[in-house]
């Protein structure tokens, strides 16, 4: 890196609304990956003796800790500055919970000054707003409060048996735990009751919405569904786990 924040200064900016959404989404899955399934390696990164840093969300969806930019004014806005300052100060939860507070606007912040360089006139700010708006909030992702509702009606109870309903996408055999793909013909006429039930169940890891055609994953501690790719847990491999914890659950500290 050439110096503090460079890795955040596009080499082509985008330009249309389309563009700068693609840029909005990549960032944030970065900053949602240091928050959740990378949160281990960002805690330890947040030195409080070390100056201050920021957390910076990368187009190519990885994120980085660092001083921020020197140059003033600097080529993008600026995240929160010195979040490594209240790591020991906070519980791990509240913490990590003020750092997505901040990278939400940030996000926001840089999405809306391509916007401004770029003349984006109302109609496309409100278009850009509001594709933006359709996405859950990396606050809600990190605390969970992604369509809670529709997540407890994904997990019944611990370890209960499903329902016929509920087991429309044929949950593993342990109810709750992880759940698999049907074969086509099984499936068949099952689309629109299982899309009332998981439609709004959110990724834990990357913030997206439930599809029938992936695999995924529930944590039995914070019982938050994952995309199996997004936590490295194959079908295979999710048939030997007996109780399955996931990347935030199980970098949790005991706070003195």
């Amino acid at each position: 890196m050439e110096g503090p924040g460079a890795a955040t200064a596009p080499q082509l900016s985008p330009r249309t609304v389309e563009e700068v959404f693609r840029d909005f989404k990549c960032r944030r899955a970065g900053i949602v990956k240091a928050l959740t399934t990378d949160v281990g390696e960002f805690y330890e990164q947040c030195d409080p003796e070390k100056e201050n840093l920021c957390l910076y969300g990368l187009p190519n969806e990885d994120w980085e800790v660092n001083l921020p930019a020197e140059e003033v004014p600097p080529e993008l806005p600026e995240p929160a500055l010195g979040i490594n300052f209240a790591r020991d100060g906070m519980k791990e939860k509240d913490w990590l919970s003020l750092v997505a507070v901040h990278s939400d606007a940030w996000l926001l912040g840089v999405a809306f000054y391509f916007g401004a360089r770029f003349g984006f006139d109302r109609a496309d700010r409100k278009r850009l707003f509001t594709m933006i708006n359709d996405l859950p909030s990396v606050f809600e992702i990190v605390t969970g409060s992604v369509k809670k509702q529709a997540m407890e009606k994904s997990v019944v109870s611990n370890n209960s048996i499903h329902k016929p309903k509920s087991s429309s996408r044929g949950r593993g055999s342990e109810p709750g735990k992880y759940s698999k793909m049907l074969p086509k013909d099984e499936d068949e006429g099952l689309d629109e009751e299982d899309d009332e039930e998981h439609g709004e169940t959110m990724c834990g890891a990357c913030g997206e919405s439930y599809a029938a055609d992936e695999f995924w994953i529930c944590c039995d501690i914070c019982e938050k569904w994952f995309h199996g790719k997004c936590v490295k847990i194959t079908p295979a491999r999710a048939e030997h786990i007996k109780h399955y914890k996931c990347p935030a659950c199980s970098n949790k500290r005991v706070r003195p």
